[in-house]
């Protein structure tokens, strides 16, 4: 947590702030308090003394009157005057001086000026008083004192129509107490504020901690629910806001607990999902930056989730080339990748989904790879498995139509041959019933469920009726041109097995179908037969194409083509020799070629002999 410094603190700034307000309240105040305590103390100041120059000029007036009447009273108006000077000054008052009418100094109440009394006063403010008949007041800077002091000048009128001034009467008082006064009060004042000031820092402070310790409290208290820590536990200090406050974050910090348990147990089931998903899933944010991949999606991707996690799902899929973010947001539609792998490639369904707000907003995407390698081969081999149909099905049906054309060219007419060549379209007729039927039965080996039709056959007989069927077929219009061969060395005495004949014949039909399909240029097909230690062994060599030696080995695994395009050109579907081994194998025989590229292909069948004594039948 970031550390708070002095001056950025709750507390610091409620004590600046009820110091501050006291500060301009006292500021408020104190200024108009002085300055009206000023102002009126001046005023009151100044009031007095024209109180006293009132009396003092009621006082003056009958002997200002009786001076310039000239009764016969004999009064000394100089004595009088500064008898009653005297008796005004003091309180403040510095000097009296009366002036007659005609400017003349009659008395004055500073024993060190008496030498201006009969002199002509040179005052201004008096001559004004003199010539106006008002009252003139002034207050100005003793220069010798550096004291301030108030004057007033006073006309004295004589009472009558006339209004004759009889003189003018001067005061001069020392006002500069009357501010000495005030200064102190000033002082006294500021002095009251600075304890104010003082306590109420304190008790600023006292309440300002008694606001920032709970929230203090309550800081430290967020600061351990966002750190994961809901034990910790408020103490309520009243009923107010801040009590309040309190009991509503205890009681947020124990719903976020209660949130926060069920939530990870939450995530730890969604983690356990995850973990335990067949599929793989890889979570992003808006950007396509991955955040999430679980355990199958890193086998499936063969990568590892620390270099997985950041890096963009288009370069993960390696289909950067292919789409674009916008087109998968837009479109969300399925993409198909294959992963290549040492073992062999895995196909995988790639299925995309938004993550979107009520608002619209889309915060991420979700992708899920599903491995349907098992299901495109299943969809191959459906593929496949309709054109194995029509390859076995192909030869049966072509010696049909050989003996139906010569039926339709008129050899139905023949007593002898049209009923042979109707009863081989029949016997074939019934082989394609059975060529299905075995089909089937190969579906039934896989499963368990198969069971062969044992019977003794010569199997002399059997491969020289074989190969006759297909020695008929390439004298037809289709192979004339090829100019295949048939060569036959078969063992002179009948070699009788016990062996499911159906079963044999597709194989050895399946093996002269490849070995006429894959010597496109004509050639000999030979058959050989022999008996080496109580195993029959059958070839048959033809002069084609041939076989790659590293495809030698893969050539009886079901639907496999040494060369697919080449295969379906030629109407391979790769089931026959599948069908083959499967069926030797049932008889505790065994199939394997032999083959040179270019020159041609020789496949073996042997089978288990047991020989019979001609006496044991009889």
């Amino acid at each position: 947590m970031k550390k708070i410094r002095i001056y950025q603190s709750i507390n610091t700034k409620i004590v600046f702030v009820i110091v501050m307000l006291l500060i301009f309240a006292l500021q408020l105040i104190g200024a108009n308090f002085i300055t009206q305590l000023e102002r009126e103390s001046v005023e009151t100041y100044q009031n007095d003394r024209h109180t006293q120059i009132d009396f003092l000029e009621s006082t003056i007036q009958p002997l200002l009157l009786t001076d310039q009447n000239g009764t016969d009273e004999e009064i000394d108006i100089e004595t009088e005057v500064s008898s009653l000077l005297a008796e005004f000054s003091g309180n403040g008052i510095t000097e009296i001086q009366l002036v007659g009418s005609d400017s003349f100094v009659l008395g004055t109440s500073d024993s060190t000026q008496q030498t201006l009394v009969g002199q002509l006063s040179n005052d201004t403010d008096i001559r004004q008083a003199l010539v106006v008949g008002e009252r003139v007041t002034r207050q100005y800077v003793d220069p010798g004192t550096n004291t301030r002091r108030w004057k007033i000048v006073a006309p004295v009128i004589a009472d009558g129509e006339d209004q004759a001034i009889l003189g003018a009467i001067m005061m001069e008082s020392n006002i500069e107490a009357v501010y000495n006064q005030v200064s102190d009060i000033t002082w006294i004042f500021l002095n009251s504020s600075l304890l104010a000031i003082v306590l109420s820092l304190i008790l600023a402070n006292m309440v300002s901690r008694a606001l920032t310790t709970p929230i203090k409290e309550m800081q430290k208290q967020t600061e351990a629910i966002a750190g994961g820590d809901y034990s910790g536990q408020l103490t309520v200090y009243g009923e107010d806001e801040l009590g309040h406050l309190a009991l509503s974050i205890n009681d947020l910090s124990n719903r976020v607990s209660e949130a926060q348990e069920s939530i990870e147990s939450e995530r730890r089931r969604l983690d356990s999902v995850l973990t335990h998903m067949t599929d793989g899933v890889i979570a992003t944010d808006r950007r396509g930056k991955v955040v999430i991949v679980n355990d199958m999606a890193q086998t499936m991707l063969e990568i590892q989730a620390e270099d997985a996690l950041g890096q963009n799902i288009l370069t993960l899929l390696r289909v950067e080339e292919e789409v674009t973010l916008r087109n998968i947001l837009e479109n969300q539609e399925d993409l198909m990748i294959t992963v290549k792998s040492e073992e062999s490639p895995t196909i995988l369904r790639v299925s995309f989904s938004l993550i979107q707000r009520e608002s619209g907003f889309i915060s991420g995407m979700v992708c899920v790879l599903h491995d349907v390698t098992e299901q495109e081969k299943i969809e191959r081999e459906r593929k496949e498995f309709v054109s194995n149909v029509s390859h076995e099905l192909r030869t049966p049906l072509t010696s049909m139509r050989s003996y139906l054309e010569a039926l339709a060219d008129g050899a139905w007419k023949d007593p002898e041959i049209a009923p042979h060549f109707l009863e081989v379209t029949q016997s074939e007729t019934d082989r394609m019933i059975r060529m299905i039927q075995d089909l089937l039965h190969l579906s039934r080996i896989d499963s368990g469920r198969s069971h062969l039709e044992l019977e003794i056959v010569n199997l002399t007989e059997l491969i020289h009726h074989v190969f006759s069927r297909f020695e008929m077929l390439l004298n037809s219009s289709e192979y004339k041109e090829k100019n295949y061969q048939l060569k036959l060395e078969l063992l002179d005495e009948p070699v009788w097995v016990e062996i499911d004949a159906d079963r044999i014949i597709q194989v050895f039909d399946n093996i002269l179908n490849n070995a006429i399909k894959y010597s496109p240029d004509g050639g000999t097909i030979s058959g050989k037969m022999r008996i080496i230690q109580k195993r029959v062994i059958i070839s048959i060599s033809d002069q084609g194409m041939g076989i790659p030696k590293a495809d030698l080995q893969k050539i009886f695994s079901r639907f496999y083509r040494v060369d697919g395009a080449r295969s379906r050109a030629m109407g391979g579907s790769g089931l026959g020799l599948a069908i083959s081994k499967e069926v030797i194998e049932q008889h505790s025989g065994r199939i394997w070629a032999e083959s040179t590229e270019g020159k041609g292909t020789t496949f073996y069948v042997s089978l288990p002999f047991v020989p019979v004594e001609e006496e044991e039948w009889e």
